[in-house]
């Protein structure tokens, strides 16, 4: 592959070449298999990542309760974008290390998981990011394509969807950009066997109003209680519609958006992540507290760490008066000095 100056790779990687690297990438280590009473059923999604994205967290047992194994390979935060699996480890116990062989386990019995990528999966893309350091070359949409598609490819699914951000806070800042990464992603995620598609969400604003982890996992456990932002759940129908559509499971985005809809505001979803955090090593006294309708995550303590976050008090577009409050930060101690405080209030 020859590279400019600027670290985009040369046109002439087309898409052969892609599909070639991804899938060679894929087979460079253990690539997961299923039962055959799950065919068609095993599906995932991927976010390009964003300022408060908890949408795996409700979407993952949401796919469960509607009947898909969802093996959810997840990663840690980047830069300024959240990871899910830090904030699925601010609930103490949570175990985001499973194997091959307990992530077969909990799929049968729970349907879903949220997980770390194993040593043993796609160990060629651990390499190639160390050397697209050095070579400033990570921004390269080829080897952004094959770094994604061959780890979803490894969970041998038969679905895959892809939610492609633009705006401020996006890798991508305006559409066409993210379009032809969307573009790219699912000619490479088909070529591989998986029926893939991708949807291009904005990233101007927070999703939701929270942000931090332990907030965020709050945020999703009353979505999955029925008392969720509208956003947040705009986009969990919206991917989950179509996964659904992808599987046969529905017959249009419509359907499969209702379908969703239904898991989350009749209870089975939060069952699904309830079982989920056992599953994974939560305490079963502790995975209830959080579950329960009334859960008072302030006297949860230790299981959900609430000192460390942002909390939006507004809507994007929302006129606020001067003088009226719209952030609220949560804090460890020490409270923060009186310098500090001006300093945020003057921004």
């Amino acid at each position: 592959m020859r590279r400019h100056a600027d670290g985009d790779l040369a046109e002439g990687n087309g898409p052969e070449e892609v599909e070639t690297l991804t899938r060679e990438m894929m087979s460079s280590g253990e690539v997961m298999s299923w039962p055959k009473e799950w065919a068609g059923l095993v599906v995932d999604k991927h976010s390009t990542g964003g300022v408060g994205d908890k949408v795996s967290l409700v979407l993952a047992p949401a796919l469960a309760a509607c009947g898909c194994k969802v093996p959810m390979i997840s990663g840690r935060g980047l830069a300024h974008t959240g990871g899910t699996l830090d904030k699925l480890e601010s609930i103490p116990g949570f175990n985001i290390h499973q194997s091959a062989a307990q992530i077969l386990e909990i799929l049968g019995s729970v349907g879903c998981c949220i997980v770390g990528q194993t040593e043993s999966l796609v160990p060629a893309d651990r390499v190639l990011y160390d050397l697209r350091d050095a070579t400033s070359t990570v921004n390269s949409l080829p080897l952004i394509t094959a770094s994604i598609v061959s780890k979803k490819g490894a969970e041998s699914l038969s679905a895959l969807v892809l939610d492609v951000k633009f705006g401020r806070a996006a890798l991508y800042k305006d559409l066409d950009s993210a379009r032809e990464l969307a573009q790219s992603l699912v000619h490479a995620g088909n070529l591989l066997g998986m029926r893939t598609a991708a949807a291009l969400s904005c990233m101007d604003a927070v999703i939701g109003r929270c942000v931090g982890n332990s907030l965020e996992v709050m945020e999703s456990l009353e979505t999955l209680k029925g008392r969720g932002p509208e956003d947040l759940m705009e986009l969990v129908t919206t991917l989950g519609g179509l996964l659904l559509q992808m599987t046969g499971s529905v017959s249009d985005l419509s359907e499969g958006r209702r379908k969703i809809s239904d898991a989350v505001i009749g209870g089975a979803a939060l069952s699904k992540f309830q079982a989920m955090m056992e599953a994974q090593g939560v305490a079963n006294e502790t995975a209830r507290s959080l579950c329960s309708a009334h859960s008072d995550y302030y006297s949860v303590g230790e299981p959900v760490n609430h000192s460390v976050g942002a909390e939006l008090l507004v809507s994007l577009g929302q006129r606020v008066s001067k003088g009226a409050s719209w952030l609220r930060l949560h804090f460890e101690t020490p409270r923060p000095t009186a310098d500090q405080i001006a300093r945020l209030q003057g921004r």
